[in-house]
């Protein structure tokens, strides 16, 4: 079942399971496993989700993470909502039956639009989502005129459709998909250099839309792209503001784990599916984090 109905632009959607306090989850049964040492389970296609780890640590500092990275099925972007959905649910499945995290966040536009619904029926947790963040854009916005850049997967949900029509009515909403610059975040968090041709490519796009001229407001609809925010501000100008879901989506778990006691030393580990080859270049990445050596799931 996809049911994407009780989202909520701030990078959530509000299902009551969501919205139980801990306390009566662990009374249910939902959390009898929870200990101090149980983590934060971040899932995304790659590394896009770091960008979310960053802004979770500014509000939970010492929170244990576990980090998943489903680099075998890297992008998601180009595979069918059929696809992802299956993906994503049974991997997010078996990861919770082993790490035992206390809440999973999938820090993935694509698969938030596409599996968050079916990622909640399956998990006995609460679950965190990613959503484009048209709202605050709307509410950002001088000229009325927003772009937002995304995959192709994303762009396309009617969910987009139906946060345009709930949050951004009267403004005008330019919608690209940028597939590539999945593949450049990957890269340059790889240490390699960022193609300009690539952002010059995306900006071109956008700014051939009609109506282009007047954005000022650029919503970055996949966690991988504030990774490329410097060559984005130097191709789209001072004038237009970047706006991503990850401050957002860290408040959101701040939140839900408001009272909750953390290990000192919890685990904070980076997985991985698919031969740990895909992490090489990683490492400066991750030690910066906190994170040791990739892991296999």
């Amino acid at each position: 079942m996809l049911s994407l109905s009780k989202h909520c632009t701030s990078s959530s959607a509000n299902t009551s399971k969501e919205k139980q306090p801990f306390d009566k989850l662990r009374a249910s049964g939902v959390l009898r496993n929870l200990d101090k040492s149980s983590p934060i389970l971040l899932f995304d296609s790659g590394v896009g989700g770091l960008t979310v780890y960053d802004a979770l640590r500014d509000v939970l500092p010492h929170a244990p993470v576990i980090y998943a990275a489903d680099l075998a099925g890297l992008p998601y972007g180009t595979k069918t909502e059929a696809q992802i959905a299956a993906r994503v649910a049974g991997l997010l499945g078996r990861m919770a039956e082993r790490y035992q995290p206390r809440l999973a966040c999938i820090a993935c536009n694509t698969a938030s639009t596409i599996a968050l619904g079916m990622v909640r029926d399956v998990l006995e947790i609460p679950v965190v989502g990613t959503v484009p963040a048209i709202k605050p854009a709307a509410a950002l916005t001088r000229t009325g005129t927003i772009g937002l850049v995304g995959t192709g997967a994303t762009i396309r949900q009617a969910y987009v459709d139906d946060l345009e029509a709930k949050f951004a009515t009267g403004k005008r909403l330019l919608r690209i998909a940028a597939p590539g610059l999945v593949e450049a975040a990957e890269a340059k968090l790889r240490g390699k250099p960022v193609d300009p041709a690539l952002i010059a490519e995306v900006h071109a796009q956008l700014t051939a839309m009609p109506g282009a001229a007047d954005i000022d407001t650029l919503v970055l609809a996949c966690t991988h792209f504030p990774l490329l925010a410097d060559e984005l501000a130097a191709a789209f100008g001072p004038g237009v503001r970047q706006i991503d879901g990850a401050q957002g989506i860290a408040r959101r778990i701040a939140d839900l784990l408001e009272g909750q006691s953390f290990a000192a030393h919890g685990p904070n580990r980076f997985i991985v599916t698919g031969p740990l080859s895909g992490a090489a270049g990683l490492e400066a990445a991750l030690a910066s984090r906190g994170f040791g050596a990739a892991e296999a799931f």
